[in-house]
């Protein structure tokens, strides 16, 4: 029974914050919320223990479906960074705000880059794209993400200063465009470095509030130096390029590693 005790781990804290949520702010879509995610992310980690060889996959779907076309599109919440500085600015905590504490500032302290492995709708159609292992050496422009980071705080910012009107609807149609220059730059990257996770390594703006706080993830792939024989296969199928053989907190692209437990997976000796 032990093996099932991180998707019940995960499962609790999910509850916790739905319960949470939904008593501090006296709305049940938060119980409901939370507790659909929990239970989806719950459930891809049950799947793989079970072996089942697309589990993460599940979760994905599940989840990425779900806040993309329910929260998105039908529910009209900007669910990307810009409907977070919109929810930020005008001092309202829901929505975007506590979907951000969750998944992306506070949450990483847990699970580190948990969201961008089981529940990014953007990385979900990306992961369908043929390179699930980078085909080249990693390029030196994560810089990029900063300046992307900075574009959306300044539109949101310059929208507010300006005095707009109908924000409501602006953050919408923000939403609708912001998710197709995503998935188009996400496939031409792929494609262009021969990596799925190109975006996310270079481009995506969240992983600014991300990477810091998962160097302190209380979960982390970590390798039995006594199993280990340094075949080094853990980091031939890694998507993030992490070095997992080093259990330090400092290892090399440790704060990218997004729980897809490929290493795992893949390891001859079972040291992971």
């Amino acid at each position: 029974m032990k093996k099932y005790c991180l998707p019940a781990f995960l499962l609790l804290v999910f509850e916790t914050v739905a319960i949470s949520c939904w008593l501090a702010l006296d709305n049940i879509f938060y119980l409901f919320n939370f507790s659909y995610i929990g239970c989806s992310v719950a459930l891809g980690v049950f799947l793989y223990i079970k072996n089942y060889k697309n589990a993460r996959r599940v979760a994905q779907l599940l989840i990425g479906l779900y806040m993309l076309i329910y929260l998105g599109f039908i529910g009209n919440e900007n669910m990307q960074i810009e409907g977070f500085w919109y929810y930020l600015f005008t001092g309202v905590f829901e929505a975007a705000t506590i979907h951000y504490a969750v998944a992306k500032i506070f949450g990483p302290l847990i699970f580190g880059r948990g969201w961008c492995g089981y529940a990014c709708w953007t990385a979900m159609v990306l992961d369908f794209l043929p390179y699930k292992t980078p085909q080249q050496p990693r390029k030196k422009i994560g810089w990029i993400r900063y300046i992307t980071f900075t574009v959306s705080f300044i539109f949101v910012a310059l929208l507010f200063l300006v005095g707009a009107t109908n924000m409501e609807r602006i953050m919408f149609w923000a939403f609708l465009i912001g998710n197709i220059v995503y998935y188009l730059v996400g496939i031409i990257l792929a494609y262009a470095f021969k990596d799925n996770r190109a975006f996310c390594k270079y481009i995506c703006p969240v992983t600014v509030f991300l990477k810091p706080m998962s160097y302190f993830s209380l979960l982390r792939i970590k390798c039995d130096k006594t199993k280990c024989i340094d075949c080094g296969r853990c980091k031939k199928v890694c998507p993030m390029d992490v070095d997992v053989t080093d259990n330090s907190r400092k290892r090399k692209n440790g704060t990218e590693c997004i729980l897809c437990f490929e290493c795992v997976k893949n390891c001859p000796k079972g040291a992971l």
